[in-house]
């Protein structure tokens, strides 16, 4: 997979947004399209927390 460029102040925001909506690792991967490993760098850089997977209620 091709290397994105750096973070933008928009995919900042975004990724705030997707933060904020209680969004699982696996969720902002798909609507980033960054990696795993990068989002959990630029969240800690940001002050975010991300639950690593989401969790479904039976």
């Amino acid at each position: 997979m091709a290397r994105k460029p750096r973070w933008s102040f928009k995919e900042d925001r975004r990724l705030m947004e997707l933060a904020r909506s209680s969004k699982s690792l696996e969720e902002v991967v798909k609507a980033t399209g960054r990696s795993p490993e990068r989002i959990k760098k630029m969240a800690m850089r940001l002050g975010l927390s991300i639950k690593p997977r989401s969790t479904t209620k039976k």
